[in-house]
């Protein structure tokens, strides 16, 4: 008796473990997803270790330094108030990463969890949301983005509030489009025969079925939260100087585009590289985890 109630734990677990293995062997066939993967890693942990990385204070002035070109000892120059730009993108990567990956984080959960509710039960909490998402969806993100903030004012707390609702809808509309096709699954069926609640239903069954589908946007709207916070940063809606951050860098630049090109170049390059990097995740995951090509 005992054996056999924790037969399915023990089938469960096994087939997770080889659902894993074929994971990872075929990740480790896609070059794509491996140099996304490294790239990303080590932007990640630039940003993490930036304040011992960068080789001065990203925020002290230093006039008799100032619009130096990039030389031996400061690697990318300095701009107009002689604050050393390498020291700057290192600083400013914790800001930009840390308002894209908090947003996505906060649409993730949110988008996908009001998603699954809707497209699970159904009838009116699903008419409701399926108005409201395109409602959202109506607007582009960065527009949305500047009217939530001009609600709430800016700053990095805020500025992550909006893009997290920008970016909202899109989560809630896949993971509404992936529990209405597996709500009438047999598996789903038989659960709610043996008596599972919705809640237990969900949490057991249907989440964990849509999280291929959810991972693969969200490592591709993470590009797409780091362009926004680029965005609105550079209109000045994001944190306040002297407060590093890519878009406020380059913001900062355009003016001297001519005389001191590595201003706004570097920390568009910067922004170039994560993009990119997260894109590669995203495509690699996307054929990684669809479930015709995995062995």
């Amino acid at each position: 008796m005992s054996a056999n109630a924790n037969e399915p734990l023990s089938v469960e677990i096994t087939s997770g473990r080889r659902r894993r293995r074929r994971i990872w062997r075929s990740m480790k066939r896609n070059k794509t997803t491996l140099v996304g993967l490294v790239l990303t890693a080590l932007i990640l942990l630039a940003a993490l270790f930036a304040p011992w990385l960068a080789p001065f204070d990203p925020i002290q002035q230093n006039l008799m330094e100032g619009d130096l070109p990039p030389g031996p000892v400061h690697l990318l120059g300095t701009d107009s108030y002689g604050r050393d730009v390498l020291s700057r993108i290192l600083m400013g990567a914790r800001v930009s990463l840390g308002i894209a990956l908090s947003a996505v984080g906060m649409a993730l959960v949110f988008g996908s969890t009001l998603g699954v509710v809707a497209g699970y039960k159904g009838g009116v909490i699903d008419t409701v949301t399926v108005r409201l998402t395109d409602l959202l969806m109506t607007f582009p993100t960065t527009i949305l983005g500047l009217m939530v903030l001009a609600v709430l004012g800016s700053g990095m707390v805020n500025l992550s509030i909006a893009i997290a609702i920008a970016i909202t809808p899109r989560f809630a509309r896949i993971a509404r489009g992936s529990a209405i096709s597996l709500r009438e699954r047999d598996f789903i069926q038989g659960a709610r025969a043996l008596g599972m609640s919705d809640l237990r239903i969900i949490a057991r069954h249907v989440l964990p079925n849509i999280s291929n589908e959810v991972l693969v946007v969200a490592s591709l709207w993470t590009a797409t939260a780091i362009l926004q916070e680029a965005n609105l940063s550079f209109i000045g809606l994001g944190v306040k100087p002297p407060t590093p951050s890519w878009g406020g860098m380059i913001r900062d630049g355009v003016n001297q585009l001519l005389n001191q090109p590595w201003l706004s170049i570097a920390p568009g390059a910067a922004i170039f590289a994560v993009v990119l990097a997260f894109n590669m995740i995203g495509d690699g995951l996307r054929d990684i985890l669809d479930p015709r090509t995995m062995d």
